[in-house]
C-alpha cells in the first residue's frame, strides 16, 4: 500500500515538474519574442532620430527663423536617443514614451514653421525628407503595436493558471506596454 502511494505522490511530481519546465520554456520563448518586437520598436526610433539631423540641416540651408526652433529639436533627439529603458519597469517605458513624444513635438513645429517658407517646400531635398519622416513615423506605429501585441500575449501567458504560478516561482511577471500620450486624447483643430 506505502508503495502505491509512493508511486501515485511521484507520479504528481513528475506531473508538475514536467508542467513547470513546459510552462518555463514558454515564459521564456515569450520573453524573447518581446525583447525581439522591442528592439524593433528602438530600430525604429533610431532611424528617426538619424532623420533628424538631415532634415535640419535641409531646414537650415533653406530658411532663416527662429534658433530656438533647432536647438529644442536637437535637445530632444539627445535626450530620446540617450535613455536607457528596461522593458520590463514601467517608469523606464514612460520616460522614453516622454522623451519621444518631445522628439514629434519638435519635429511637429518644425514642420509646421517650415509651412511658412514656400521655397523650401518646393526643394526635393525637403520633400524626400519629409516623406520619409512620415514613413518612418508609420513603422514606429506599427512596431509599438506588434510590441504590444507580444506583451498581450506574455501578460496573458504569465496571468493564467496553473501557469501563473510557475510564472511566480520563476519570476516573470507582467510587462508595461505603450500607451497613448496625454495630448492624443485632444482632437487636433483644423482651420481654413
Amino acid at each position: 500500500m506505502k508503495s502505491i502511494g509512493t508511486l501515485v505522490v511521484l507520479a504528481i511530481l513528475g506531473l508538475l515538474m514536467m508542467n513547470g519546465c513546459s510552462s518555463y520554456n514558454n515564459f521564456v520563448t515569450k520573453e524573447i519574442d518581446l525583447e525581439e518586437a522591442w528592439g524593433r520598436v528602438q530600430s525604429a526610433y533610431q532611424q528617426r532620430a538619424d532623420l533628424v539631423p538631415n532634415l535640419v540641416s535641409t531646414v537650415k540651408g533653406a530658411a532663416d527663423f527662429e534658433r530656438e526652433t533647432f536647438t529644442s529639436l536637437t535637445e530632444a533627439r539627445a535626450k530620446a536617443t540617450s535613455i536607457n529603458v528596461d522593458i520590463s519597469s514601467a517608469e523606464d517605458l514612460k520616460a522614453f514614451q516622454n522623451a519621444q513624444g518631445e522628439l514629434s513635438k519638435g519635429l511637429g513645429r518644425l514642420l509646421a514653421v517650415m509651412e511658412n517658407y514656400p521655397n523650401l517646400q518646393a526643394t526635393a531635398g525637403f520633400r524626400d525628407l519629409q516623406a520619409q519622416l512620415e514613413g518612418q513615423e508609420n513603422r514606429i506605429r506599427v512596431e509599438r503595436n506588434k510590441y504590444n501585441e507580444e506583451v498581450a500575449d506574455f501578460n496573458k501567458a504569465v496571468r493564467v493558471f496553473p501557469a501563473s504560478f510557475f510564472a511566480s516561482i520563476f519570476g516573470f511577471g507582467e510587462r508595461p506596454q505603450f500607451e497613448a500620450d496625454q495630448s492624443a486624447q485632444n482632437v487636433p483643430k483644423v482651420e481654413f
